[in-house]
C-alpha cells in the first residue's frame, strides 16, 4: 500500500498529515527517508519512523470485536457518535476494521493490521461466508427466502443470499439466519426491504470460521495465528519481511 496509507494505518498521523509528512522528508522505512507518498510498503513488513524516532514495527494483530448497536465504524464522527476505536483502547497495535457494520448492527467485526488478509477478506472472489441474525417486520414466506437466494434486483444491483433459514415466523416479526458471501452496502436490511420486510435487529454472528461467541457487547479478544488458519484455511500466509527500499 502507499507509505501515506501505512503511517496512517499505523496510527502515527492522518492521512493528510500523513502525506505531508513523507513529502517534507521527515519519514524513514527501515532508515531510509522516503520522500514519496505512493511509494509502496507492507506496513507490517518494516519499521517506519518519524523525525528519527522510534521506529514502528507493526506486529501481526487480528482482533474480534462485538460492536454494539449505536457505535460508527469508523475513526472520528463529526456528529460526535462514539465509535469502534473507542473500545481498543487496550489493543496492542493499531488495527483497521475488515468492512463495517452500520450504525444499527451489531455483532462480530473483524480488525487487523494484515492488508493482505483484509484485502482477501473482503475480495468477492474469495466468497469468506458471513452470518446474521436478523428479524424482521412480517411473515417471511418460504417462497420468499428461496427468491433472496436466487438473487433480486434492489436499485439496478443483483443482491443474492448464500442462505436463508427461516427459524421462527408469524404475522408480527420473523426470525432467520442469513448466510452472505459479498460485503455490499447494507446488503441484508435492503434485500429485506425489497421484499416488503423491515429489518428491526441485525447481528452478525460469524465471519468464516470466527465466531462471536459469548464475547459481550463491547469487548474484544484476540485472534491466534492458529486461530486464523483454522479459521480461514484458504487465507494468503504472511509475507517475509520486504528489504529495505533503496
Amino acid at each position: 500500500m502507499p507509505l501515506e496509507r501505512a503511517v496512517s494505518k499505523l496510527g502515527l498521523a492522518s492521512r493528510t498529515q500523513a502525506r505531508a509528512l513523507v513529502i517534507e522528508g521527515r519519514i524513514t522505512v527501515d532508515g531510509v527517508r522516503i520522500i514519496n507518498p505512493l511509494y509502496p510498503v507492507v506496513p507490517e513488513q518494516v519499521a517506519i519512523a518519524i523525525d528519527g524516532g522510534a521506529p514502528r514495527v507493526a506486529r501481526a494483530c487480528t482482533i474480534v470485536l462485538h460492536k454494539p448497536r449505536g457505535v460508527v465504524t469508523t475513526r472520528s464522527d463529526p456528529q460526535g457518535r462514539p465509535t469502534v476505536f473507542d473500545l481498543l483502547a487496550d489493543v496492542p497495535t493499531p488495527v483497521m476494521p475488515v468492512g463495517r457494520l452500520d450504525l444499527a448492527t451489531s455483532g462480530l467485526l473483524i480488525l487487523t493490521n494484515d492488508t493482505r488478509f483484509a484485502d482477501w477478506l473482503t475480495d468477492p472472489q474469495s466468497g469468506v461466508p458471513r452470518i446474521y441474525l436478523v428479524t424482521v417486520e412480517g411473515r417471511v414466506s418460504d417462497e420468499t427466502a428461496r427468491a433472496l437466494g436466487d438473487g433480486i434486483e434492489v436499485d439496478g444491483e443483483s443482491l443474492t443470499a448464500a442462505e436463508v433459514v427461516v427459524r421462527k415466523a408469524s404475522s408480527r416479526e420473523s426470525h432467520l439466519v442469513v448466510t452472505l458471501t459479498e460485503g455490499r452496502n447494507r446488503e441484508v436490511r435492503r434485500m429485506l426491504a425489497a421484499t416488503g420486510h423491515r429489518v428491526t435487529r441485525l447481528r452478525r454472528v460469524q465471519y468464516g470460521g470466527l465466531e462471536l461467541g459469548t464475547l459481550a457487547p463491547g469487548a474484544w479478544r484476540e485472534v491466534s495465528a492458529d486461530q486464523l488458519r483454522r479459521a480461514f484455511p484458504g487465507r494468503p500466509q504472511p509475507r517475509k519481511r520486504a528489504p529495505s527500499p533503496k
